[in-house]
């Protein structure tokens, strides 16, 4: 219980900074994994950007990820796509850690199995 009250209070807090101060830098609010996975993510190459985007541009990406279109009358994400969009963000942060340019893990080229 205390874990997913957690996890509520985060996307909560996300949804509202990102609508008081959407300037900010977003690394006030995400680890510098999750920021450099989602651009990478979202340019769609392994190399992130050099820079970090602003804490409403990262939101409303991560909202993207959890199925909110961004359309002019759609209004800021709420906090049901960005669940969803938390979900998939630590997926794909995961996936960006293993298989990323800073990658510690080496996939083996070996094919002769067994």
């Amino acid at each position: 219980m205390a874990i997913d009250a957690m996890v509520a209070w985060r996307i909560y807090y996300a949804c509202q900074l990102a609508r008081d101060i959407p300037e900010a830098p977003c690394t006030i609010f995400f680890e510098e994994e999750e920021w450099k996975a989602l651009t990478a993510f979202r340019e769609g190459q392994r190399q992130s950007a050099s820079q970090p985007p602003t804490l409403k541009e990262l939101v409303d990406n991560v909202a993207k990820l959890g199925g909110w279109l961004g359309r002019k009358g759609d209004g800021a994400p709420g906090t049901q796509v960005l669940w969803r969009g938390f979900q998939r963000l630590d997926d794909i942060t995961e996936a960006w850690k293993a298989f990323g340019p800073e990658a510690k893990a080496t996939v083996s080229s070996n094919l002769d199995y067994g």
